[in-house]
């Protein structure tokens, strides 16, 4: 695989991390703290709720930081904009977790889930089952799996892990070659990241160039490099209507409030 160098640190880190939140909290404890969970908020049904309706159906990001962008957010209150998203008309959040390469915290998605009724996606780098348990123990309703991150085989792994707990799945990808493994899956949910991992240039063509390729049935999300009404537009006269977006509500004084002018 030829993995993005910035991704390949990151990477490199979770597995650190996986080995000392093991050597903390045993996957049995993890899981038993899994079950005492309320039960997941359905996302994929959250979202085709919202295109069912008519609407577009955005995945609003709460993320502090990023690796390309520095600080994105000095007041950052996570339960304060899961408030304000759900208010704008939000469909699902996803909640940064990573410590150090986004400023974010399993807390963060704690924060964020206890104050509004929308359903989660615990936003990080899933290398290990372990951390798929750690996500539902933390309350999470949907996991992140980035292709070009992964084998097949753990790939799969981690797909039938979260689905035996109960959760959603978006598959993430960034060009033809990682699409062809997602379909691999069963029902993706699948996400296309228009920023380019190695080189951070973003185009909207990434997604458009894969659409003639999605199966029918599929629910594709679109993500990155959504800016103005003008990018809104041409994703949906295309016929996708599931927005994942972060900076630019992040760098909004109201989060929400810019949800609502931007899709709304």
């Amino acid at each position: 695989m030829n993995t993005p160098t910035i991704l390949k640190k990151i990477i490199d880190r979770k597995w650190q991390e996986v080995k000392a939140h093991s050597a903390q909290v045993s996957i049995n404890t993890l899981l038993a703290q899994a079950n005492n969970q309320d039960a997941c908020r359905g996302f994929k049904q959250a979202l085709e709720s919202k295109i069912a309706s008519g609407q577009a159906a955005v995945i609003s990001e709460i993320k502090k930081a990023s690796p390309s962008k520095g600080v994105l957010r000095e007041h950052f209150v996570p339960s304060e904009i899961a408030q304000s998203y759900e208010a704008g008309g939000a469909a699902c959040l996803s909640v940064l977790t990573d410590v150090d390469f986004f400023q974010g915290a399993d807390d963060y998605l704690v924060q964020a889930r206890a104050a509004c009724s929308l359903p989660v996606l615990r936003k990080d780098f899933m290398v290990d089952p372990y951390q798929i348990v750690e996500a539902r123990a933390m309350g999470a309703d949907c996991i992140l799996l980035i292709v070009s991150a992964l084998a097949d085989a753990q790939m799969k792994e981690l797909d039938d892990c979260a689905r035996e707990l109960g959760m959603d799945v978006l598959v993430e990808v960034h060009d033809e070659a990682e699409f062809e493994r997602a379909l691999s899956l069963p029902a993706p949910l699948l996400g296309i990241n228009n920023r380019n991992l190695h080189t951070f240039e973003v185009t909207l063509d990434t997604t458009f160039n894969l659409l003639p390729r999605i199966p029918e049935g599929t629910l594709l999300v679109t993500e990155s490099g959504i800016m103005d009404a003008n990018d809104v537009n041409a994703m949906r006269e295309k016929n996708v209507h599931s927005f994942l977006v972060g900076e630019t509500f992040m760098r909004a004084a109201d989060p929400g409030a810019q949800l609502k002018a931007l899709f709304f």
